[in-house]
């Protein structure tokens, strides 16, 4: 068996769980989220945890119970508490604004990009250079934050662009004669 999956899945109070045959539904605070599960594997609920075993016989199913342990995980984790990015914009004039569900953002183009959040997909700016995107599924929060900063990487000789709040960036030194 994985080492991921031999640990249980402990499941926090104020979050419902439901299993139906290949279909896992977490119910918490923060809303609701179903996944469909791999038939390599069987989640089995255990009191107040998960349990993620491997079906007799099947193909990869040691690979795929860690796998499947991580992703309950990550769902108990994001109905429970919610997920979150960070996004920091640097560079004189880089701004950003919430408007409904679109992010404005200024980031030295001759127009402003506008960015559709997603349903599901919340962001904050609490300064006018600060990004908060928050969510209960972490793949998508982190799939908006990397659209969010590909639209201005940090480049390499000023650091100017828009990047994650805990990234370093590696300042190049300019050439010389």
């Amino acid at each position: 068996m994985s080492r991921v999956a031999k640990n249980p899945v402990v499941i926090p109070g104020g979050v419902e769980v439901k299993i139906s045959g290949a279909e896992l539904s977490v119910k918490g605070p923060l809303g609701t989220v179903s996944h469909k599960v791999n038939p390599a594997v069987v989640v089995e609920l255990d009191g107040a945890a998960l349990v993620v075993k491997q079906r007799e016989g099947a193909v990869n199913a040691n690979a795929l119970s860690g796998t499947t342990r991580a992703l309950v995980d990550n769902i108990v984790t994001g109905v429970s508490k919610g997920f979150e990015k960070k996004l920091t914009l640097v560079g004189v004039g880089y701004r950003a604004q919430v408007q409904g569900d679109k992010l404005n953002l200024s980031l030295g183009f001759s127009h402003p990009v506008v960015y559709q959040l997603p349903k599901g997909v919340k962001a904050e700016t609490p300064s006018q250079t600060e990004i908060v995107i928050k969510g209960i599924d972490k793949q998508q929060v982190g799939q908006v934050a990397a659209e969010v900063r590909a639209f201005r990487a940090p480049e390499p000789y000023k650091g100017k662009g828009v990047r994650y709040a805990d990234e370093q960036v590696v300042i190049k030194e300019t050439k010389k004669k």
